[in-house]
């Protein structure tokens, strides 16, 4: 399962990960947030213990989609070693976002 990823434990789970880390960017009333959802739990369960997955609610949780800039969603940005160093904006097939996982596992 994804994990929740919150203004306060950003830094925590998401900087100082030792593992690649895909964070989902969402609302609830985004519809393609919702088509992203469920294939962002299923990459939660394939990349466990590879990869660390996570959701971000930008509503509940501004400082950190404004610190990256996100002014669409879904965006799903990648992090190695505490950088971004990929993204994705819209909704797009799983194959793609495992793609860029994979990229970052190498």
């Amino acid at each position: 399962m994804a994990i929740e990823i919150t203004d306060g434990n950003f830094q925590r789970v998401v900087l100082e990960s030792d593992k690649p880390v895909l964070v989902d960017f969402w609302a609830e009333w985004c519809g393609p947030c919702r088509m992203v959802g469920p294939v962002v739990e299923e990459l939660a369960k394939e990349y466990d213990g590879k990869a660390i997955i996570g959701k971000l609610n930008v509503d509940f949780n501004p400082q950190v989609a404004t610190m990256y800039g996100i002014m669409s969603i879904p965006a799903l940005l990648f992090f190695k070693n505490g950088q971004l160093v990929d993204k994705q904006v819209g909704a797009v097939p799983k194959h793609v976002l495992a793609n860029k996982l994979n990229a970052q596992l190498a």
